[in-house]
C-alpha cells in the first residue's frame, strides 16, 4: 500500500526485456506495456517478482531518482490522456498510479520518510517476515538486500537532512515511535536479530557446506545492518531531534496545505471532497453514531452518563484477555465464525487462506491495534491478520469482532485476495490499492459482520459503533490537524469523548494521523460511498436485489477509485434489470 506523503520512492533497477504489446484493437494496450516497463525498470520488488526471484536491493529515494521517475510518469500521463480507449478503468487507474510519482516529487515528500509505526526503519523487518530462503539464489539475494540496507538508510537520512534545511521535519511523537523501533533492532548479536531468522530455515535441498557459507555471510550482513540502525539512531538523537516540529499538523509548512490537499485527493480516490467537506462530513457522522451508541447504553441497563459508561468499558476486567495467547485464541475463534458466514454474503470467495499472528514484539508498543499483511498467490504465501498483544489492558475484547471483520474477512483479506486472483487482468490492476476503496470496504465489512449476528452482546455492538465512531472522528481530527492547525489534544478530544477506544490506542492513532496526513480520511468516505451505492441498488431493484450479487459486483474489478465504482454498480443494476425482464 503506497504511502503518498512518505514519498516511498520506487527504486531504480536494471532494465530488462519486456514482452511486446499483443495485437489488439485498443491503443491503450501499448501504453500498459510502457507502464509495466516503467515499473520494472524503477521498482526492484516488481522486477524481482517478475523474474521469479527475491529482490536484491531497496528503493532509490535520492531526489534525482524521484525527479527522474516523476518526469517519466508525467510523460506517460500525457500519452495516456491523449489516447482514445475503451478500457476506461485501466486508463483512470494508470493515471492515478503515475500521478503518485508526480506528486511525490512536487511536494518532496521523501523529506519525512516515516509515519511513526511505518517507514524505512521498519521495511527490513517486514521483508524478513515474508522472506523464505528455499534456494541458494534466494539466500544470496537476501544477503545482497541486507548489504544494501546501509545505503538505503543513508539515502533516507540525507532526505531528512534536506527536510531540516527546508523546514519539513517530523513531529516529535511519530519520531519517538520510529526511534523506539530503531532501538529495538540494535541487538547484541546478529543471531538474535529478526533479520537473521530466514537463515534459520534454509531450504532442505541446500548443501550443508553452502548452508554454512550462506549463514556466515548472512551474519556479517546483519551485523552491518545493526550498524546502520546504530548510525541512524545517532543522527536522529544528535542532528534531527532538535529540529522536530512541535506543531502537530503540516498546514504551516511551506506548501503544507497544498501537500495535504493532494494527499486527501489521493487517499479518498475519486470522492471529490475538499478538506472542508470532509471535516463537515465527520461532524455530522459523529452526531449520528453517538445517538446509536446512547441507545445501546440504555439497552444494557447501565445507570450513568456516557462518559461513565466509557470508564466502565475501559476498566472492567471482564472485557480484557488474560494473556497474549488468550487474545490470539479469541481473535482466531472470531475469524472462524466470520469464515462461516461468508457464503451467505458472497457468491465468489478467495482461494488464498489467511492466518492470525501477533504483531512482532520489536514494533508492537507503537503499532496500531491490528493490521492485515497481504499474501501472494503466486508465491504460495497466505495473508496474515496481525493482532497487537502488547499492553493487554488496552486491547478490549468488545472491539475484537469488528477488528477481525475489518482486517480478515469479509474485510481486507477478502478484498485483496480476490483482487490478486482476478483472471485476465494486468498485474497493475491486481495489485492496485485505492485507499478509500480498500479501507472503505474494511469498514463496510464491519457492518456486514453486524448484519450476520457476529456481535453477540450489546457490548460488542457498542464496540462496533465505537469503531465506526473512531473513523468518523478521523475525518474531524485529521483535517483539524493538517488543515485547521489543531493541537494534538484538540485532535484527541473527539476520540476521548465519543469512543470506547483505550487511551493507548487513541494516543497511538493520533500519532499515526500526525505522521501520515490524509490517509485517515479514506475509511469513512469509502464506507459511506459503498453504503450509498447499496441503497441505490436496493431502491432500483426492489425484491430483485441480491446481497451476494451486489457484493460480488463491488469486488469484481479489484480496487477502483470511488467514481469508477459508482459506474460499476450502475452497470450491475442494468444487468440485473435485464435479467429480470427476460426471466420466464
Amino acid at each position: 500500500m503506497k504511502h503518498f506523503l512518505l514519498g516511498l520512492a520506487i527504486a531504480a533497477s536494471a532494465p530488462f526485456a519486456v514482452a511486446q504489446a499483443p495485437m489488439s484493437a485498443d491503443p491503450l494496450d501499448t501504453l500498459v506495456v510502457a507502464y509495466e516497463a516503467f515499473e520494472q525498470e524503477t521498482n526492484p520488488d516488481t522486477a524481482a517478482r517478475l523474474r521469479g526471484q527475491l529482490p536484491r536491493q531497496w528503493q532509490d529515494v535520492r531526489p534525482e531518482a524521484v525527479t527522474e521517475r516523476a518526469n517519466r510518469a508525467a510523460a506517460l500521463i500525457r500519452r495516456i490522456k491523449s489516447t482514445p480507449t475503451r478500457r476506461t478503468v485501466d486508463q483512470q487507474i494508470l493515471l492515478r498510479l503515475l500521478q503518485v510519482h508526480v506528486d511525490a516529487a512536487a511536494h518532496d515528500a521523501a523529506r519525512i520518510p516515516f509515519t511513526g509505526d511505518w517507514g524505512f526503519q521498519a521495511e527490513p523487518l517486514f521483508a524478513a517476515m515474508q522472506t523464505r530462503l528455499v534456494t541458494v539464489q534466494d539466500a544470496e539475494a537476501w544477503i545482497a538486500r541486507l548489504e544494501d540496507v546501509p545505503r538505503y538508510f543513508e539515502d533516507n537520512v540525507n532526505n531528512m537532512r534536506r527536510g531540516v534545511e527546508t523546514g519539513w521535519t517530523a513531529h516529535s511523537d511519530p519520531l519517538a515511535t520510529m526511534t523506539s523501533q530503531i532501538r529495538e533492532q540494535i541487538v547484541s548479536s546478529p543471531e538474535s536479530s529478526a533479520l537473521y531468522k530466514p537463515f534459520l530455515a534454509l531450504g532442505p535441498d541446500i548443501e550443508p557446506a553452502e548452508a554454512v557459507r550462506l549463514a556466515t555471510e548472512g551474519r556479517a550482513a546483519v551485523e552491518n545492518v545493526i550498524g546502520a540502525y546504530r548510525s541512524t539512531l545517532t543522527f536522529i538523537q544528535t542532528d534531527y531531534s532538535p529540529h522536530a516540529r512541535t506543531d502537530a499538523g503540516i498546514s504551516e509548512f511551506p506548501g503544507g496545505k497544498a501537500a495535504y490537499a493532494a494527499a486527501v485527493a489521493h487517499h479518498t480516490a475519486g470522492a471529490g471532497f475538499t478538506p472542508e467537506d470532509i471535516h463537515a462530513l465527520g461532524k455530522s457522522e459523529v452526531v449520528r453514531i453517538r445517538a446509536e451508541m446512547e441507545s445501546i447504553i440504555r439497552e444494557t441497563g447501565f445507570r450513568g452518563s456516557f462518559s461513565e459508561f466509557l470508564v466502565f468499558l475501559r476498566t472492567d476486567r471482564q472485557f480484557y484477555a488474560t494473556s497474549a495467547e488468550d487474545l490470539l485464541e479469541k481473535a482466531s475463534a472470531i475469524s472462524k465464525r466470520l469464515d462461516a458466514i461468508m457464503p451467505q454474503y458472497f457468491g465468489k470467495l478467495p482461494r488464498l487462506p489467511y492466518g492470525v499472528s501477533p504483531v512482532p514484539d520489536a514494533i508492537a508498543p507503537g503499532y496500531t491495534t491490528g493490521r492485515y499483511v497481504q499474501g501472494d498467490p503466486d508465491e504460495g504465501r497466505s495473508g496474515t491478520y496481525l493482532v497487537n498483544t502488547y499492553a493487554l489492558d488496552q486491547r478490549p475484547l468488545y472491539e475484537l469482532p469488528a477488528l477481525s471483520a475489518h482486517e480478515a474477512v469479509p474485510g481486507h483479506h477478502m478484498q485483496i485476495a480476490l483482487a490478486q486472483e482476478m483472471d485476465g487482468q494486468p498485474r497493475f490492476r491486481r495489485e492496485y490499492y485505492a485507499t478509500a476503496f480498500g479501507e472503505g470496504w474494511g469498514l463496510y465489512a464491519e457492518r456486514i459482520a453486524g448484519e450476520a449476528g457476529i456481535y453477540t452482546t450489546p457490548y460488542e455492538r457498542f464496540g462496533a459503533l465505537s469503531y465506526e465512531m473512531w473513523r468518523a472522528c478521523r475525518l474531524v481530527s485529521d483535517t483539524g490537524l493538517h488543515w485547521y492547525g489543531w493541537s494534538r489534544r484538540e485532535a484527541e478530544a473527539c476520540f476521548r469523548n465519543n469512543t470506547a477506544l483505550a487511551p493507548l490506542n487513541i494516543e497511538t492513532e493520533v500519532t499515526r494521523y500526525i505522521g501520515w496526513p490524509g490517509q485517515a480520511t479514506a475509511y469513512k468516505v469509502g464506507e459511506l460511498k459503498i453504503r450509498a451505492l447499496r441503497k441505490k441498488a436496493e431502491d432500483a431493484l426492489g425484491s430483485d436485489f441480491d446481497i451476494r450479487a451486489f457484493h460480488d459486483a463491488v469486488l469484481a474489478e479489484g480496487a477502483v477509485p470511488l467514481d469508477l465504482l459508482e459506474k460499476q454498480i450502475d452497470r450491475h443494476i442494468q444487468r440485473r434489470r435485464a435479467m429480470t425482464q427476460i426471466a420466464p
